[in-house]
């Protein structure tokens, strides 16, 4: 049995492709993007991310496991979202137990028959670390 088959936290590297084509445009076209301290260089860390709403709550949802932002975010604790020209910061909590079940359960349901190759390579919901997002200040243009 894997560390990945058993939730110990799966990781799966970004392509070429992604790191140095999709990621790029995805910043340039305004999809969100969340801004974190990098938990070595200290310096800002940008990364395309996709925030789901459930319950009155934002959360987001690594799908590609335990990633650098999810690393960053465990120890930086806070962060900003940035949607097109404004950047909002955050106090980020990472789901544990039920919580992230339930929010794991609405964001595969939401994702609908995308949601097969979204775990194809890593298909244990528990390999994929979920962060409450809770606004902290107001929204600045940045």
């Amino acid at each position: 049995m894997s560390d990945t088959s058993l939730g110990l936290g799966g990781y799966l590297p970004p392509s070429f492709f992604m790191r140095n084509v999709v990621n790029p445009v995805a910043r340039a076209i305004g999809v969100p993007t969340l801004i974190v301290r990098g938990r070595i260089s200290g310096r800002e860390i940008n990364t395309p991310v996709g925030p789901f709403e459930f319950g009155g709550g934002t959360y987001v949802v690594a799908g590609r496991g335990e990633t650098q932002w999810v690393r960053n975010l465990r120890v930086a604790g806070r962060c900003e979202l940035r949607i097109r020209w404004h950047r909002q910061p955050h106090l980020a909590t990472e789901l544990r137990g039920r919580e992230h079940q339930l929010v794991m359960a609405a964001y595969l349901d939401r994702l609908g028959r995308r949601a097969g190759p979204f775990l194809a390579d890593l298909p244990n919901a528990a390999d994929h670390p979920i962060f409450r997002l809770e606004q902290t200040g107001p929204p600045v243009r940045g």
